[in-house]
């Protein structure tokens, strides 16, 4: 699967950004979706995942309750809505699709159960 993220940019502190990444190439439903970013100096972090059926999501502390994820099995794509931004939030983003063959709908936190990487884009928040 092929994954392309967009959406990025430059937000003030308290506004919001949607970012956006597409899938193509396979099966979106085959796949759990999952959001991560790394800060300069930093190692890539868990944002937020998504099952495959959507009705499961996780959230990381440090974003719960300001970003919420949601996917569109129809159109191939998984959405991460921003609210409340704030300066630390400043990072590169990635989507990432997790494959797994179990039947439970599963939304991992962990980076290695992803597979597949988009390759990211930049959201800045300006304090």
């Amino acid at each position: 699967v092929q994954l392309q993220a967009s959406g990025g940019g430059l937000v003030q502190a308290g506004g919001s950004l949607r970012v956006s990444c597409e899938a193509s190439g396979d099966k979106f439903v085959k796949y759990a979706m999952g959001w991560f970013r790394q800060a300069p100096g930093k190692e890539r972090e868990f944002v937020a995942s998504v099952s495959r059926s959507g009705g499961r999501t996780a959230y990381s502390d440090s974003v719960k309750g300001r970003f919420t994820i949601s996917r569109d099995n129809a159109k191939n794509t998984v959405d991460l809505q921003m609210d409340s931004l704030k300066s630390e939030d400043t990072a590169v983003y990635y989507c990432a699709a997790d494959l797994y063959f179990t039947l439970s709908d599963i939304a991992s936190t962990r980076r290695n159960d992803y597979d597949y990487w988009g390759q990211g884009t930049q959201v800045t928040v300006s304090s």
